[in-house]
């Protein structure tokens, strides 16, 4: 069955060209068995008019949000990645027991701490910046908009528990190497939890964004 973050208020083919820009699809995809919210509840708001042609401004407005979006991702990618270096870091340490690769190992648990704070310090801003500024604006432009709003809202606290879990398991496995599992499974559930917010922000807002402006 189709992932129920796919269905909704998502521009047709047409409306999406105007837009000049495509929202991110969520592929179905999830690393863990552990749900945050239930996508099946997501409301949609109304459905955008397909005639409608947008200026070359108005496009921009509406692909802001999937260029940082698409920062937010690739960052992402690069955390996910920097686990994996400390992984092989890990198991070297663990059958050389040496003084260089204990100090190599601390050097990657330096980096990736100094990485985590920074990621999680970013898209805590990001959703700062929308619960704060951008929408009201939209509340205020559209209120048939408001129940979508909301859920996002929600689902910006959710998210950021996560990355205080993230915080936690990063602590905890810089003092102990073998909670390396544990720091995995939070940053799946971060993964998997981020990238179908977006998703569905940008199935939601972008076209309303081109409309209302940011």
């Amino acid at each position: 069955a189709e992932n129920a973050s796919n269905l909704g208020a998502t521009p047709t083919a047409e409306n999406a060209s105007n837009l000049g820009a495509t929202p991110t699809l969520d592929n179905g995809v999830r690393l863990t068995d552990v749900r945050v919210w239930d996508e099946t509840t997501r409301p949609t708001g109304p459905a955008p008019d397909p005639t409608r042609h947008y200026t070359p401004a108005e496009q921009a407005n509406g692909r802001h949000l999937i260029d940082v979006h698409d920062h937010l991702r690739a960052e992402l990618t690069q955390l996910r990645d920097l686990i994996d270096q400390v992984a092989s870091g890990v198991i070297d340490a663990g059958t050389a027991r040496s003084h260089i690769n204990t100090m190599t190992m601390r050097q990657n648990n330096w980096t990736l701490g100094a990485y985590c704070e920074s990621y999680c310090r970013l898209v805590t801003m990001h959703h700062t910046a929308e619960d704060a500024m951008v929408f009201p604006h939209l509340r205020r432009a559209e209120p048939a908009l408001t129940p979508v709003l909301d859920r996002l809202q929600e689902e910006h606290h959710a998210i950021h528990k996560i990355i205080e879990r993230v915080d936690r398991a990063l602590v905890s496995f810089v003092g102990d190497p073998d909670g390396l599992g544990h720091l995995r499974e939070t940053v799946d559930l971060l993964t998997d939890s981020l990238l179908s917010h977006l998703s569905y922000e940008e199935r939601e807002l972008v076209e309303p964004l081109a409309r209302h402006g940011l």
